[in-house]
């Protein structure tokens, strides 16, 4: 009863921080200073009348009062999924085809970098902390400590210029060469060249981070009087790490898992644009830039219940880990 009890609660709260967020997405892209449709019109190089400029706006829906009609609207399309047509970035093309073609791309690009950061960093956090002051824990904390406070997109630089100016083993930029020129395996690997410098740049911005918070953890837990009464009793030392102190360790980094997923779905916007690389960051940045309010719309959406998400899953395991909290 308390465990169902401890879902609904989550469950509620995800629905109504979801409906906050959206809210006050909605009203924050349209308080962005500058008209879209004027920008849009200079960009293109076209002239223009006042009678096109209203035009246009009334096409887009944009001559409505922002409440309650634009926002009425706006919670309806998203509660039926109907996340409308580009405006200005691919003017008239379904934002969800738009979407699902680069968000495929970055999937695969977040997923597999955070697992890979989060299983190298936990798993040198705890070699780290068990073995404290060793040669292999002192290199790890210098290299984890400059790999936390460098920017994303500022190590993405440093491995274009290593690996791709002066070597020249992995290309600059995009998904993929020329569709037509590899098929096959030889496809896969084109796709894995090209994607290989932004997995390799958000594996180690956020390794560091994970390193560093499961090492501080395991020194604290390993410090508790349960750890000193289990080796009193005979416990053989990795039983004592395995069955105790990772375990509890691993309370606060469940928790810095479900927060940093935010912050490297932010990182992934300065990678992909770095690196050029056609995924949902690189085309929220255009969306910003043209003020094109759907794709925008669409592209927080979906990082708003991916963060979301994270945290509920976060929430559950922390429940699993620790049963006390089930019970609030």
């Amino acid at each position: 009863m308390g465990s169902q009890r401890f879902l609904v609660n989550r469950l509620i709260r995800l629905v109504f921080t979801l409906w906050f967020v959206l809210t006050l997405s909605f009203f924050l892209f349209r308080v962005m200073p500058g008209d879209p449709v004027t920008k849009f019109l200079r960009q293109a190089g076209a002239k223009y009348t006042p009678e096109q400029i209203e035009a246009l706006k009334h096409q887009f829906g944009l001559d409505q009062p922002i409440f309650p009609e634009q926002y009425v609207k706006y919670m309806k399309d998203t509660a039926t999924l109907n996340l409308g047509y580009s405006t200005f970035v691919y003017p008239g093309e379904s934002v969800s085809s738009i979407f699902w073609e680069r968000m495929g791309k970055s999937v695969i690009l977040i997923t597999t970098s955070t697992v890979a950061s989060i299983i190298i960093g936990v798993l040198m956090g705890i070699y780290g902390g068990w073995r404290r002051g060793g040669k292999v824990d002192t290199a790890s904390m210098g290299s984890s400590l400059v790999l936390y406070a460098m920017p994303e997109f500022v190590l993405g630089i440093i491995f274009l210029l290593i690996f791709t100016q002066w070597l020249g083993w992995f290309p600059a930029s995009g998904y993929e060469s020329i569709p037509q020129v590899h098929t096959g395996f030889n496809r896969l690997v084109d796709i894995m060249g090209h994607m290989f410098l932004p997995w390799l740049t958000l594996t180690l911005a956020y390794m560091g981070e994970f390193y560093l918070l499961m090492r501080s953890s395991l020194l604290d837990v390993l410090g508790e009087d349960y750890i000193t009464l289990a080796r009193a009793k005979g416990v053989r030392e990795k039983y004592v790490l395995r069955r105790h102190a990772v375990r509890n360790a691993l309370l606060p980094t469940v928790t810095l898992i479900a927060l940093s997923f935010g912050f490297i779905l932010g990182g992934v916007i300065t990678v992909e644009l770095v690196f050029s690389y056609p995924g949902v960051g690189l085309l929220s940045y255009q969306a910003l830039q043209a003020q094109d309010f759907p794709v925008l719309q669409a592209t927080f959406l979906f990082s708003a219940i991916g963060v979301l998400l994270a945290n509920l899953i976060a929430d559950l395991c922390y429940g699993y880990l620790d049963p006390r909290v089930r019970t609030t």
